[in-house]
């Protein structure tokens, strides 16, 4: 059995082993974010996006070019002036008349001809109506200002069932836009967490312990006394002040600055940065390396209750975590990766053999826990990543606006970002009441002062964002369009991919004011 090949030793397997395939050389800098699980993932996911707007179009453009494997417009609708104004993937002119599916599928798969592109003519309201199995052939469905009775519908069925495509919903108006994802379960193993595996300084594990014990600091010469990775360095001074401490860490503020001054006094020369580094490092001596909380929080998840051999492999191996943590020393399995420190080359590889031999064997541990077979490969990535695990519930679109309480909440809260949400929801509902009546700024704010509590007083930023609606309800413009792309396929690829922290309940953006939040 060998390691799963990670982003470095992929890039250096390329140094040694000649020039990349065109397939590597295209997508080179997407691999060093999401890497080859990522990508396939990626090109294994079938899109669905209804509408050939500008907004559709601009978010399949960041789609297709990092290689989606497949991806269908529905829009039933020809080209018009408009839109041959404002959509970059169509041909101006000439493109008036025809197809705006056809149009736009043919332009956008010009980008990568590795990705499968097609045009379905066919009418959402019908398909809903007749055939509402067509979105199951689907992993993710986007709809951009789709008709709100229309959309109302989509959403329903798509929560009908945990196994349906999740669904992004992306509204615009003018400068102002706002995207929310709808989904019932996402669970995420590469949440690529700023947070760093612990390095168990404080609990150090018997090779490594048995190592700098062995080490004679005062027999060795310049270059090997200055070369000694901080690491070693604090177990071997940890080890030492337990010794004299009735096996304590420091504790006390006094305490933790005369062990820092232990480090520094080893120096045999003043310019010894692995020593400066040690005393730099040292609150990993007595910081006690446990289980992060959010962590053991998962370990309550009602999933690990009912397992079943169909369950989730997440959940599984989630079941296995749990277990392993309950041995002493109660805490995550080991991961080889270290840290860059001031070392020799013989030293620094022999601490990282002893960091990969123990995570080998904590592998060992943590697979005898697991009651069905996990593939090697999955398994090296949830312990590897054991310390950024996420699980997501969502909720259904539209929820928020149910909730009239929690609306005027979020307005005292986040006034700007939950005003310009509350009018652009208004909006919809006005459409849906009164499709062919002219948009007013009264009647915008009636509807909007319906979805919440009589008492509320809308701020004076849901005035800014009612004027932008009323100049340009319907308007799709191409530099808002253009943001949204970028924003909206930032986030249907963690979806994708299962990497990287999608947002949490719905983005606003204002281009009038420049600003984009959450709510």
């Amino acid at each position: 059995m060998h390691d799963s090949q990670d982003i470095e030793s992929a890039t250096t397997a390329v140094a040694s082993e000649g020039r990349p395939d065109n397939k590597t050389r295209r997508y080179d800098r997407q691999l060093r974010l999401w890497a080859a699980t990522g990508q396939a993932a990626l090109e294994n996911a079938r899109l669905l996006v209804i509408s050939g707007s500008a907004t559709s179009t601009s978010i399949l453009k960041n789609l297709v070019l990092p290689g989606i494997g497949h991806f269908t417009i529905l829009d039933h609708t020809s080209v018009t002036p408009e839109d041959a104004g404002n959509n970059f993937f169509l041909e101006g002119p000439s493109s008036i008349g025809k197809s705006r599916a056809e149009e736009a599928v043919r332009l956008l798969c010009e980008l990568n001809e590795g990705v499968e592109g097609k045009a379905d003519t066919g009418n959402v309201a019908e398909i809903l109506e007749k055939n509402p199995a067509y979105f199951e052939n689907f992993s993710l469905v986007i709809a951009h200002n789709l008709q709100p009775a229309l959309l109302e519908k989509l959403a329903t069925l798509l929560w009908s069932d945990p196994t349906y495509p999740i669904l992004a919903v992306v509204n615009s108006a003018g400068f102002l836009a706002e995207f929310s994802l709808q989904f019932h379960e996402h669970t995420i193993i590469e949440s690529h967490t700023e947070t760093t595996p612990s390095l168990r300084i404080d609990k150090a594990f018997p090779a490594l312990l048995e190592y700098a014990r062995s080490l004679d600091f005062s027999k060795m010469d310049s270059m090997e006394h200055s070369h000694i990775p901080y690491v070693v360095i604090l177990v071997r001074v940890l080890d030492d002040w337990k010794k004299e401490h009735d096996g304590n860490p420091p504790k006390t503020y006094d305490e933790k600055k005369a062990f820092k001054a232990k480090i520094l006094d080893m120096k045999t020369k003043f310019d010894e940065e692995n020593f400066d580094e040690a005393e730099a490092q040292a609150y990993r001596s007595w910081t006690e390396t446990n289980i992060p909380s959010d962590i053991r929080a998962l370990f309550n998840d009602s999933r690990l209750e009912s397992l079943s051999p169909t369950s989730p492999p997440f959940f599984h191996l989630l079941y296995a975590l749990k277990q392993f943590a309950a041995q002493s020393p109660h805490v995550l399995p080991l991961t080889s990766t270290l840290p860059d420190m001031k070392a020799s080359t013989g030293s620094y590889i022999h601490l990282q053999r002893l960091y990969k031999d123990r995570a080998e064997e904590e592998k060992q541990i943590f697979k005898s826990f697991l009651q069905v077979p996990i593939p090697d490969d999955l398994v090296d990535s949830f312990v590897k990543n054991a310390h950024g695990l996420k699980v997501l519930r969502g909720k259904k679109w539209g929820s928020m606006d149910e909730a009239p309480e929690q609306l005027a909440e979020k307005l005292s809260m986040s006034p700007r970002e939950t005003a310009t949400h509350l009018a652009i929801s208004a909006l919809r509902a006005f459409n849906m009441k009164h499709p062919e009546t002219k948009l007013t700024a009264e009647t915008l704010t009636s509807e909007a002062k319906a979805l919440v509590p009589t008492e509320t007083e809308l701020p004076e930023e849901f005035s800014n964002a009612v004027g932008e609606l009323v100049r340009a309800p319907t308007a799709d413009l191409p530099n808002t369009a253009a943001l949204l792309g970028g924003l909206v396929a930032q986030e249907v690829i963690k979806m994708i991919t299962k990497q990287y922290i999608p947002i949490d309940g719905c983005c606003v953006i204002d281009l009038i004011e420049t600003w984009t939040g959450t709510i």
